[in-house]
């Protein structure tokens, strides 16, 4: 299957939204798109959509996210959330697509790691490991094995170790 994946443009909001609503089977993860959208932590060119026939089958968000640290140093990463594909082609690898080309796309930015609360079958085969090997935590009460990082860059995590703030628009839906 050839999909493409190009940044979000204007006119396929309402596509991405009702895309979250149908993948998800409620619409938090359309709101949370959308709220996202409209703050500081929103970044243009990593959110990106998957189309098939001019029609858009696939979206992954990345946002700015901040870790602090034990002294109270923020480091600048990246949450990868949500991402989702249509319900009759989940399962076809249109999210390890869009995953893929967003950690691409994210390094080229320059961004060191990102920071996902997800599957632990899933996204270690993107390079994920538990963020408690930096010793980054969360205050969200999950698992070890769902709240994981990444380094795109080497050592970026290196001196990381402290908690995950989420922007409050995570907090609205």
């Amino acid at each position: 299957m050839k999909i493409d994946i190009r940044a979000e443009q204007a006119q396929d909001i309402p596509a991405v939204y009702s895309l979250h609503a149908a993948a998800f089977g409620q619409e938090n993860e359309g709101k949370l798109v959308d709220l996202l959208r409209e703050s500081e932590h929103y970044i243009p060119a990593l959110s990106l959509v998957a189309v098939l026939d001019d029609t858009i089958i696939g979206h992954i968000l990345f946002t700015k996210l901040k870790i602090v640290t034990q002294s109270g140093r923020e480091v600048e990463t990246l949450a990868l959330a949500p991402v989702s594909v249509t319900p009759d082609l989940q399962y076809a690898g249109v999210g390890g697509q869009l995953v893929r080309r967003g950690l691409e796309v994210a390094a080229e930015l320059g961004y060191g790691s990102v920071i996902v609360l997800g599957h632990p079958q899933y996204y270690p085969k993107f390079g994920f490991a538990p963020a408690s090997r930096w010793g980054i935590t969360t205050s969200y009460e999950v698992p070890d094995e769902v709240f994981m990082a990444m380094e795109l860059r080497p050592g970026a995590l290196q001196d990381a170790a402290g908690r995950v703030v989420y922007p409050k628009e995570f907090e609205q839906v």
